[in-house]
């Protein structure tokens, strides 16, 4: 029979998994990924739950094999976040936080309430602190000799613009002399579409499209404009 402390004890469980969830899922939700409060939360609690009903039912050694489950279910989970794009690969990053998101709920329910602090906290650290350090290193000149480079540069756009802003980017990037090799377009979010205008020329000026990113960022149809350079296949 289920005493009062025990059941004191795992709501404590799954509310700090609740807790901790909704911060992870706070931040994938403020950048509009597929996977965001919800879903993190939901993960973390549900892994929560599952080890906590492990631990009450069996002991620490079923609780030992109920997290290995729950990580190849949220492997699964994850991997439905991935889409490949032609070259490119979309939805790692969010696959990856589903799977902190479950460690999180985990260490929760097995009543780690340190671990589980210090895991948030650096699933946290690794969507918002290492953003710069990836931009930066993005925006480095690499050795044209040695490697060939691709530009994109995308924006995203309420869903039912894209018609309008067709000619509108070609236009933009084509006069500021980077004419379009390819353009792809995919949903992004419930409400959004991203515009992903793949450049031809292999080197470019960097102070260029900081203007031009500038200048899509200030238009009302436009949510956000970045760009971004890669080595070629």
């Amino acid at each position: 029979m289920t005493t009062i402390p025990t059941m004191l004890t795992t709501t404590g469980d799954i509310f700090l998994a609740f807790v901790l969830g909704a911060l992870i899922g706070i931040e994938r939700q403020w950048r509009q990924r597929t996977a965001g409060l919800r879903t993190n939360t939901l993960v973390a609690v549900g892994a929560a739950i599952f080890v906590d009903l492990a631990i009450r039912m069996g002991g620490m050694q079923d609780a030992i094999r109920v997290v290995a489950y729950v990580v190849s279910g949220v492997g699964f989970l994850g991997a439905g976040t991935i889409m490949k794009e032609g070259a490119n690969v979309r939805g790692l990053n969010t696959a990856a936080t589903l799977w902190g998101s479950a460690a999180v709920g985990a260490c929760s329910g097995a009543e780690q309430i340190f671990p589980a602090l210090v895991a948030a906290a650096f699933v946290i650290s690794a969507n918002t602190l290492l953003r710069p350090v990836v931009n930066r290193i993005n925006r480095a000149p690499l050795s044209e000799t040695a490697t060939e480079l691709n530009y994109t540069f995308s924006i995203i756009v309420q869903r039912g613009e894209e018609s309008e802003l067709i000619d509108i980017l070609s236009e933009e990037l084509e006069s500021a002399g980077y004419p379009l090799r390819d353009l792809y377009m995919h949903a992004f979010g419930e409400e959004e579409t991203e515009m992903q205008a793949i450049l031809l020329p292999n080197t470019v000026d960097a102070e260029t499209l900081d203007r031009l990113v500038t200048k899509f960022d200030e238009m009302p149809q436009v949510h956000q404009a970045f760009w971004n350079q890669r080595t070629g296949d």
